[in-house]
C-alpha cells in the first residue's frame, strides 16, 4: 500500500520549501540554500533523490550534519513539526572546506562539527552564511573546472557518454573523484534521468521507448533499470507522485 500523502503532489499540504540564493561572496562555493518545514501527525517516509552535490543541514533541534553525494536514492522519516536549513554546495565547492577528496565522504554522513566550528543554534540562512564566512577558503580553480563540467552536462541533453566531454576519460575520473565525489558517468546518467522527472512534473505524456532512445539507452529495459536503481521505483510508479 502506498502512502496517499506522496501521490498527486499531496505532500505539498504538509511541507513548505524555499530556495534562497547565496550571497555573492559565497557563490563560488554554494549553489543554493534550501529551507524546509514540515508538519506530520503520523511519520512520513520522504524519498531523497541524489544530485552531485554535498549538503550541509542545520535543524531546529541543534543537529548539524554534512552529507556526501549519494550514489542512489534514500529515505528519511519526517514526523512532528520541524524546520531545517540546508546548504547545497556547488559541485566542487565543498572540496576547499573539506581539505581532502570529496569521494571520501560519498554515501556517508558526518557531524558538521568535524569540519566547522560555531554551528548555528537556529536554522537560518543568515546564521549559516556567517559560519561559512568564518571558514571561507581561497577559491580553487580546479573546483571551478569541476563545476563548469557538471554545468555543461546538465545543460546539454545530447551528452550521454563521458568521452563526449572532450577530455581524457581517466583525467575526468580523477577530477570528479577529487572534487565532485562521484564519477562523470554517474553524473551524466543522473542529469539525463532528471529530464524524465522534469517532464513528469509538468504532466507530459511519455513515450517511454522513444524517451529511452533519446537519452542514449540501448533499449527501454536498460532505461527502466537505471531509473529504478537511481529513484527506488519504476518510472510509471514514480509518475504517480505527480
Amino acid at each position: 500500500m502506498r502512502d496517499e500523502r506522496e501521490l498527486g503532489g499531496a505532500w505539498r499540504r504538509f511541507q513548505r520549501h524555499d530556495f534562497p540564493q547565496p550571497s555573492p561572496d559565497l557563490a563560488a562555493f554554494v549553489d543554493h540554500y534550501w529551507l524546509v518545514s514540515w508538519s506530520y501527525a503520523q511519520p512520513y517516509r520522504q524519498k531523497i533523490v541524489p544530485y552531485p552535490r554535498v549538503n550541509l543541514t542545520v535543524a531546529d533541534d541543534g543537529t548539524a550534519v554534512v552529507t556526501g553525494v549519494g550514489s542512489k536514492h534514500g529515505t528519511r522519516v519526517l514526523e512532528g513539526d520541524r524546520t531545517v536549513v540546508g546548504v547545497a554546495f556547488r559541485p566542487g565547492g565543498f572540496r576547499p572546506f573539506l581539505g581532502r577528496p570529496v569521494a571520501t565522504i560519498t554515501d556517508h554522513q558526518l557531524p558538521a562539527a568535524e569540519i566547522f566550528d560555531g554551528i548555528p543554534t537556529e536554522p537560518t540562512v543568515e546564521a549559516v552564511e556567517a559560519m561559512l564566512r568564518r571558514h571561507r577558503p581561497e577559491p580553487d580553480p580546479r573546483a571551478e573546472e569541476a563545476a563548469d563540467l557538471v554545468a555543461t552536462i546538465a545543460a546539454k541533453p545530447e551528452i550521454t557518454r563521458v568521452d563526449e566531454l572532450g577530455r581524457p576519460v581517466r583525467q575526468l575520473q580523477r577530477l570528479f573523484a577529487e572534487y565532485v565525489g562521484i564519477n562523470p558517468k554517474w553524473v551524466i546518467r543522473r542529469y539525463r534521468l532528471h529530464e524524465v522527472t522534469e517532464r513528469l512534473a509538468k504532466g507530459a505524456t511519455i513515450d517511454w521507448a522513444g524517451l529511452a532512445a533519446e537519452l542514449g539507452y540501448a533499449d527501454q529495459a536498460h532505461f527502466v533499470r537505471d531509473f529504478t536503481k537511481m529513484f527506488g521505483e519504476s518510472p510509471t510508479h514514480y509518475a504517480q507522485r505527480y
